[in-house]
């Protein structure tokens, strides 16, 4: 096989579902992620990605995470499975609050407009799910006005931090 060129970037393939680079194909990223989010999953893959030379055990989860959020492990994102959606809600979660400070919070509506693009409001239901799950497994603490809240009762907007077993 022929070295790759550096100044092959890629092609998408035409059903946009893959890029092909220096002859091989990778899946390509969701193009229904809006495009701030997109960038800083992007960011968070780069940051993991470096961490990997010297951190390879913290970083490995980290690069799978920012992948299955950007779509490009995973369910493809053009054929979601129920179970496939959960995983890249929780994965797109995990990866925001990893790129973002310790103290730092998230909507759930990012995770949700990272798996669903413009339907994401349909997911809502579901992110609050995957957040109370994540919350009972102490990965991240579900708050509302700054105090900790079970996201199964909790009524209104929310916003999920890094939880204790982080």
């Amino acid at each position: 096989m022929e070295p790759a060129d550096p100044r092959d970037h890629g092609a998408l393939t035409p059903d946009g579902r893959y890029l092909i680079v220096s002859g091989r194909r990778w899946r390509a990223t969701d193009p229904a992620i809006p495009e701030p989010l997109r960038q800083e999953l992007v960011n968070e893959l780069m940051a993991a990605r470096r961490l990997v030379r010297t951190d390879p055990q913290a970083a490995r989860p980290r690069v799978r995470d920012a992948k299955v959020a950007l779509g490009e492990r995973g369910d493809p994102w053009w054929k979601p499975t129920p179970d496939g959606r959960r995983e890249r809600l929780a994965a797109a979660m995990r990866a925001l609050l990893w790129h973002r400070r310790p103290d730092a919070t998230i909507c759930p509506s990012d995770a949700a407009r990272v798996a669903g693009g413009d339907a994401w409001r349909s997911l809502m239901t579901a992110a609050r799910e995957v957040a109370g799950e994540l919350s009972r497994q102490g990965v991240l603490t579900v708050r509302q006005h700054g105090v900790d809240v079970d996201a199964a009762t909790a009524v209104g907007p929310v916003r999920l931090a890094r939880g204790p077993g982080w």
